[in-house]
C-alpha cells in the first residue's frame, strides 16, 4: 500500500517545521524511515524507490499527516 501525505496536516512548510514545539529540529518522520525514503524539501516527500511501505513514518508522525493508503 502506498504511503500518502497530508500536506495540510504536516508540520513541514516551506522548508522548516513551523508547528511543532521543536524550535525546528522535528526528527519525526525522517529518522524514523529505515531506509531514508523520506525528504524534506520545501515540502516532505517519499521517495517511493526506496520506501518499502513499512509504516513506520506513519507511527512517527504526530500530526498524524502520513498514512498507508
Amino acid at each position: 500500500m502506498p504511503i500518502r501525505i497530508d500536506h495540510k496536516k504536516c508540520c513541514w512548510k516551506n522548508g522548516k517545521c513551523t508547528s511543532c514545539n521543536c524550535k525546528g529540529t522535528c526528527k519525526g518522520c525522517l529518522y524514523a524511515c529505515p531506509v531514508k525514503a523520506i525528504i524534506r524539501e520545501d515540502l516532505v516527500r517519499i521517495d517511493k524507490t526506496k520506501c518499502i511501505e513499512c509504516g513506520t513514518c506513519v507511527v512517527a508522525c504526530e500530526h498524524k499527516a502520513i498514512s498507508l493508503i
